[in-house]
C-alpha cells in the first residue's frame, strides 16, 4: 500500500524554508552595507546610488563596480588568512586598480 504524502505539511516547510533564506539574503545584505562602510551614508543617499546602478545601462561602469567587488571580497578572504599566519599585502589597494565611476574617488 502506497504511503500517503501530506501535502499542507511539505508546503509547510517549504514555506518556511523560503522565509529563512529571505531572512539570511537580509541579514547579508545589512552585513554587507555594514562592512562597506555604507551604513555612515543617509538612507536617502543610499537608496539613491543603489538605484542608479540598478538604472545604470553602461557595461563599462558595471564591469568596474563588479571588479570592485570581486577585490573587495578578495581582500576580505585574506584578512581571514592573516589571523593564520599567510602573508598579505596589508588591505592596500592593488597597483592598476582604479576607482568605480562614480564612486567619488578620483577627482574631476
Amino acid at each position: 500500500m502506497r504511503k500517503v504524502r501530506d501535502y499542507d505539511a511539505e508546503l509547510k516547510a517549504l514555506e518556511e524554508r523560503a522565509r529563512g533564506l529571505k531572512a539570511r539574503r537580509v541579514e547579508q545584505l545589512g552585513a554587507l552595507v555594514t562592512s562597506t562602510g555604507a551604513d555612515a551614508l543617509d538612507l536617502e543617499t543610499l537608496a539613491g546610488v543603489l538605484l542608479d546602478a540598478v538604472a545604470s545601462t553602461d557595461a563599462d561602469a558595471k564591469e568596474a563596480w563588479r571588479a570592485k567587488g570581486a577585490a573587495f571580497f578578495q581582500r576580505r578572504g585574506r584578512k581571514g588568512a592573516r589571523k593564520t599566519g599567510s602573508d598579505s599585502d596589508g588591505g592596500t589597494p592593488q597597483p592598476g586598480a582604479d576607482p568605480a565611476p562614480g564612486s567619488g574617488a578620483a577627482s574631476d
